[in-house]
């Protein structure tokens, strides 16, 4: 169960600016951590990064099927 709590921005920054020293950090780098926006290059990497891979067994059928393919392109 949560309670909606309605505070006005003004009041919202008079509390913050009575935390604190190490509550005002941890506050910082927790609204920093939500608002960074995500690097498009980064979330491609971890995608790949986490994706499926080819086992050997696997990598031995495709390298035989093109030596067959390729075969079969000449002739």
């Amino acid at each position: 169960m949560q309670a909606v709590v309605d505070i006005k921005f003004n009041e919202l920054l008079k509390i913050v600016k009575n935390l604190p020293e190490t509550e005002l950090i941890k506050l910082k780098a927790a609204i920093d951590k939500k608002t960074m926006p995500e690097n498009d290059r980064s979330v491609f990497e971890i995608l790949l990064l986490n994706g499926p891979t080819f086992s050997e067994k696997q990598l031995d059928v495709i390298s035989k099927t093109r030596q067959v393919i390729n075969q079969w392109r000449t002739k």
